[in-house]
């Protein structure tokens, strides 16, 4: 159940700031605050590659495709790595921290958002700039990408783009009253999103005409204490396992990781804590292995400043016999 953690020569020098796994190979990319890009491959337990850019922290990263990533870094570039050469060279550069990037296979386009209130579209092929949204009203921490869904969460709002029709209405909901939102991700084959807050809860929101059996729900990851108080921590990541629709896996900034049917409202399986916070969570294509970040976040005064980790769980039906029934989930 604790799962296998990667093994680094060099060890990661700084807080992880996102994992993602390749389309189609079991290769995980890592971006850090220790200014480098690397690319591990969890199949032969090897490091692929490390590549480090000129002193910027590493914010969030992403796949263009198998052999070529994307990086937001601290500077306000954004980075495009050849994975095969291991070099890269600036798209674009945003007038404040870079926080989040996305690739959109759909309109070939590498999407990125930062602190200076824009999200900025440049064309893949050509690399060339195509749009910028730069009527924010403030900076972007998080954004999700799903075919043409385009999510941007903004303070205690998520605003949501159609990439075809940027230039028209834009729909935004607002789960939490005022409460800010860590992170968003979201999910075609669910038909919408998640939001996690900064005060440890889960909203579902469904996109389009709600229904009885499809209205949006909120949960808290944690139950009551023994005083009757909630347990007040941010959910910085959340992962959906892309082979069970309505599975998905939040983790906390107290090292909380737990697996979810948000479908059935069950909590599944929380895994067992993590010496840091959970700082980024990510499943392989195929949902059988599920990459946790154990890193410290720059989130409290009071972290505990370890070497991060990565772990990897294999996400079989032996791992889930091997705990306890499952919970219905609380409000």
């Amino acid at each position: 159940m604790n799962g296998s953690c990667l093994n680094f020569n060099n060890p990661i020098r700084d807080a992880i700031s996102r994992v993602r796994f390749a389309p189609t190979s079991n290769n995980l990319l890592i971006s850090s605050w220790d200014s480098s890009l690397r690319l591990y491959d969890v199949d032969k337990c090897e490091l692929r590659l490390e590549a480090p850019t000129e002193g910027a922290a590493l914010l969030d990263c992403c796949f263009e495709s198998e052999s070529t990533a994307l990086s937001a870094d601290s500077d306000g570039s954004i980075l495009r790595y050849d994975m095969r050469l291991g070099n890269s060279n600036a798209m674009g550069k945003h007038d404040d921290l870079a926080t989040c990037v996305e690739y959109s296979e759909e309109t070939c386009q590498i999407i990125s958002a930062g602190w200076d209130k824009k999200v900025m579209f440049w064309d893949a092929r050509s690399a060339s700039s195509v749009g910028c949204l730069s009527n924010l009203v403030v900076g972007v921490e998080s954004m999700s990408l799903s075919a043409f869904s385009l999510m941007v969460a903004l303070k205690s709002s998520v605003h949501m783009y159609d990439l075809r029709y940027l230039n028209g209405t834009v729909q935004a909901k607002e789960p939490f009253m005022d409460i800010h939102i860590k992170c968003v991700r979201s999910n075609s084959d669910l038909g919408g999103f998640v939001v996690g807050s900064t005060d440890g809860r889960v909203a579902l929101e469904y996109l389009g005409k709600s229904n009885s059996q499809k209205d949006g729900y909120a949960f808290r990851c944690h139950p009551k204490d023994k005083n009757g108080r909630y347990h007040l921590v941010a959910v910085n990541d959340i992962a959906f396992n892309p082979s069970s629709c309505g599975v998905l896996v939040t983790g906390d900034n107290e090292g909380h990781a737990t697996i979810w049917d948000v479908l059935n409202r069950k909590r599944l399986v929380e895994l067992p804590r993590y010496s840091n916070s959970v700082a980024s969570l990510a499943y392989n294509h195929g949902g059988e292995l599920l990459a946790v970040a154990s890193s410290y976040t720059y989130q409290e005064a009071n972290e505990r400043e370890e070497l991060p980790q990565i772990f990897v769980h294999h996400m079989d039906d032996s791992y889930f016999k091997s705990v306890p029934a499952s919970s219905s989930i609380k409000k």
